[in-house]
């Protein structure tokens, strides 16, 4: 029996009940500009940080700089083959300096990076010192720990640099990381589910379409989908857990190596990189449990009804701020339409997309019945052939990097500090909660 704990189990109860009171019935209750409730619960519409690169729209969805993700995949540069979707590297360009790049622009990034893309072998003998079985993002965030020896940014604060300087080392850090990061990915999984047999790198091809060859899908369809998903992926405005964690991390001039691999850290959570692949878990057990076949959209209706009946959520349905479909649902739910036009996964979610809001919203208990992008990326990357769910996570965080460095980057040119808020104890906030009450009554 161990004591200590027993001790901190009967403490934690009381304090986890008398928090949900709080909640309950004084939640309202103003602490200077913000509430009790936004504290205790994850700083929810909270503003305290400012991010350059995205904005995010409780109505019109994500903007990256101020366009929409219908207006960038029309105006992003392409692959010069004939090319259809974005090229990652122009989002990167237009998150980083403010402009709509140009063919040439990108063209300069993706020989930029090609140059870049060499990875040490002693990150390979990392990875490989690791059991097989190891978690996808696990080997991942190794992988990048690995890498720091590389970091110019470190090297350089330890000899002294001028503050002037960091933004030029974090930039340097930044480029090497995006650039080598496809590598690292595609490495482990064909270590981890191809029996290490691995792909070396294309250099006539663009970052994202290497990154497919590497990890050894060769079709151009699959090269296609890779540059649309690592575009729209690539940022969420700042206050998620993998940008601001990132952003947290390298306000103390941790290097970008060290923010970015605890920001994946962040990104491995289950609330917040595995819901895709949590999406798709659940699509598949729907099919199985109706017959293994395509359902009716009333089975479907039927299949959602008995998850919230068993106190469960739809994963893929709901978001902490849109108000509608997310664009980046939209934009996948066309890449199906243009170039898949039928697969029985996929048609599973038009389905859901159809009978599942009106379904959630008569519950009068969610305010966003709406899908959101992880409703539909895992039945792509399944339909062409991607059947490793826990290896998603990680082509997440090789997309999320273009974002949340090109932050890091601005965050070191405009000199932003050390992230340092203020906190309270729950008895401080009854005692504030007692004297608004006071207030109140005079």
């Amino acid at each position: 029996m161990d004591s200590l704990k027993d001790k901190f189990k009967a403490k934690a109860d009381i304090l986890a009940t008398e928090i949900k009171d709080i909640i309950k019935n004084n939640g309202d209750v103003k602490l200077g500009e913000i509430t009790v409730a936004q504290v205790y619960q994850g700083m929810r519409g909270m503003t305290g940080m400012v991010t350059e690169t995205s904005r995010l729209d409780p109505e019109e969805g994500i903007r990256f700089r101020g366009y929409s993700i219908p207006e960038l995949r029309k105006m992003l540069p392409k692959a010069v083959d004939g090319g259809t979707e974005p090229l990652p590297e122009g989002i990167f360009y237009l998150m980083l300096v403010g402009e709509m790049p140009t063919q040439e622009e990108i063209s300069g990034i993706t020989n930029e990076w090609l140059k870049r893309n060499n990875v040490p072998k002693h990150v390979f003998d990392v990875i490989e010192s690791l059991p097989v079985d190891t978690h996808p993002m696990t080997q991942f965030v190794t992988a990048i720990m690995a890498m720091q020896t590389e970091s110019v940014f470190a090297k350089a604060y330890a000899k002294g640099m001028n503050k002037k300087q960091y933004w030029d080392y974090a930039y340097e850090d930044s480029m090497n990381l995006i650039a080598r990061l496809p590598r690292i990915a595609a490495y482990i999984y064909r270590r981890k589910y191809k029996n290490g047999n691995h792909i070396e790198p294309d250099h006539k091809l663009d970052w994202a379409a290497n990154f497919a060859h590497m990890l050894g899908f060769e079709g151009n369809d699959m090269k296609r989908l890779m540059r649309l998903y690592l575009t729209i992926h690539a940022d969420h405005e700042g206050g998620n857990v993998s940008a601001h964690t990132t952003h947290l991390v390298g306000s103390a001039l941790s290097d970008p190596y060290l923010a970015f691999a605890a920001g994946m850290n962040g990104l491995a959570g289950p609330l917040h990189g595995l819901a895709n692949q949590e999406v798709l878990a659940w699509i598949m057990e729907l099919k199985e449990s109706l017959g293994g076949g395509l359902p009716t959209k009333e089975q479907i209706a039927e299949y959602i009804k008995k998850t919230l009946t068993d106190g469960k959520v739809v994963p893929g349905y709901g978001h902490a701020v849109l108000r509608k479909t997310d664009p980046r649902f939209t934009a996948q739910q066309d890449f199906y339409k243009t170039y898949i036009k039928h697969d029985d996964i996929c048609e599973i979610v038009q389905m859901i997309y159809e009978v599942a809001p009106p379904i959630l919203e008569s519950t009068g208990k969610i305010k966003n019945p709406w899908p959101n992008v992880d409703a539909h990326s895992g039945a792509l990357l399944v339909h062409y052939g991607m059947h490793e769910h826990d290896f998603y996570t990680v082509l997440f965080g090789v997309s999320r990097a273009l974002g949340v460095l090109a932050s890091l980057i601005w965050d070191r040119a405009t000199g932003s500090p050390i992230e340092r808020p203020g906190s309270l104890t729950t008895e401080n906030i009854k005692a504030k909660i007692k004297a608004a009450q006071k207030e109140t009554a005079k």
